[in-house]
C-alpha cells in the first residue's frame, strides 16, 4: 500500500487494502500500462526554461501520465478497470483546474515509482508517497494531502502484545513489512536488525505472513492496516501509533512527485491543493477512501524534507 527522516536506508514506499486481489489488480495495472505506454510518447526532456515548461505541453497534450503503484487507496485499478484512489482522484481534480483534460495510469512497482519519474515514463508520482528526506533529494515534491500514524497487523487478540516498534525488538517478534516501506527504517531505528526483517510485496501479503503465522507482525499505515484485516477471522490492526523518528514522535505525510526540473507544474498544483484545503473540498475527495479529518494535515513539504 509511504513515508521523513525515516528510513534507514534509501527507502520508497506505500500499502494496499480488501477488495480485488494483488493479482487481479496487477492484470489490470498492466494492460492498462500497456494501453497508456502506447497512447502517449515520452515527455520531452526538460527545457532550458526556469521552472520547466511541463505543464503547458501538457495543456496542449490534454493528457497528464500518473506513476501509480496498484496500492489500495492511494492508487490502483478498479475492478471495473477504471484507475482509481485517494492519490489519482486529487489529480483528477486539480489537473482538470490546471487545463489538463485526463489523466492516464502508468503502473509500476512502488520502489520503482521515483526513478520512473526520472526517467520520464510518467509526468507525476500519484501514489500517496510519502516525504521523506531521502526522496527529497531525488524529486521536488507537493505539500502533503493527508497525514497518517503507523499501525501492526498482529494476531487476534495480540497475543505478544505489540503496540510499538520497541514492542517488536524487546519481544523479538518476527517482524514484516512492505518492500520499500518507511516502516523499515522506524524498525530499523528502534533496534530491528534490518536483515531479518521479512519484505513482502504489499499488506496483503502482509496480512497472509501474520495469518499463516510465517511472522507476528506487519507494520504499514493506520489506514491501510485497519482496511486489509476488516474480513480477517485471524488478524487484527493494532491503534494507530507514531513512530519514533531520531528520538520523536513523528507523523508522516504523503503528496505528489515532480520532477527537480518541473518547480512550475508542481508550484501550480500546490496552489490549487491549498485552494481545496481552504475549501473543506480535500477530504470529500479523500473520503471514500477512508480518510477521516484526522489524516488532514497543514504540514508542508519543506517541514518533512527537514526543511
Amino acid at each position: 500500500m509511504a513515508s521523513p527522516p525515516d528510513r534507514i536506508p534509501p527507502i520508497v514506499r506505500r500499502d494496499r487494502t480488501s477488495g480485488p486481489t494483488r493479482r487481479s489488480l496487477l492484470a489490470g495495472v498492466a494492460a492498462l500500462g500497456a494501453l497508456g505506454a502506447s497512447g502517449c510518447s515520452r515527455v520531452a526532456t526538460a527545457s532550458d526554461t526556469e521552472g520547466g515548461e511541463l505543464l503547458e505541453r501538457l495543456r496542449a497534450q490534454g493528457v497528464a501520465r500518473l506513476g501509480i503503484a496498484g496500492e489500495i487507496p492511494f492508487g490502483y485499478i478498479d475492478k471495473n478497470g477504471e484507475l482509481t484512489g485517494e492519490a489519482p482522484e486529487l489529480a483528477k481534480v486539480i489537473f482538470k483546474r490546471l487545463g489538463v483534460d485526463r489523466v492516464q495510469p502508468v503502473p509500476t512497482e512502488f520502489g520503482s515509482l521515483i526513478p520512473g519519474l526520472n526517467s520520464q515514463q510518467f509526468d507525476i508520482v500519484a501514489a500517496g508517497m510519502y516525504i521523506n528526506p531521502e526522496r527529497c533529494e531525488q524529486v521536488i515534491f507537493s505539500d502533503p494531502d493527508y497525514q497518517m500514524l503507523d499501525s501492526f497487523i498482529v494476531r487476534k487478540g495480540n497475543p505478544l502484545g505489540l503496540s510499538d516498534y520497541k514492542d517488536v525488538v524487546e519481544k523479538k517478534a518476527k517482524f514484516a513489512t512492505g518492500a520499500g516501506y518507511a516502516e523499515i527504517g522506524y524498525a530499523v531505528e528502534a533496534g530491528y536488525k534490518q536483515g531479518d526483517i521479512l519484505i513482502v510485496p504489499d499488506q496483503v501479503a502482509g496480512l497472509n505472513a501474520v495469518e499463516t503465522g510465517r511472522v507476528d507482525v506487519f507494520a504499514g499505515t493506520a489506514l491501510t492496516t485497519r482496511e486489509v484485516v476488516k474480513k480477517s477471522a485471524k488478524a487484527e490492526a493494532t491503534e494507530p501509533f507514531k513512530p519514533i523518528v531520531q528520538g520523536e514522535p513523528h507523523v508522516d505525510g504523503g503528496g505528489f512527485a515532480f520532477r527537480p526540473s518541473e518547480s512550475n507544474l508542481r508550484d501550480a498544483f500546490n496552489r490549487e491543493l491549498h485552494k481545496l484545503k481552504d475549501s473543506g473540498e480535500l477530504l470529500r475527495i479523500l473520503k471514500p477512501f477512508g480518510f477521516t479529518e484526522n489524516e488532514m494535515t497543514d504540514m508542508t513539504a519543506k517541514e518533512l524534507c527537514g526543511g
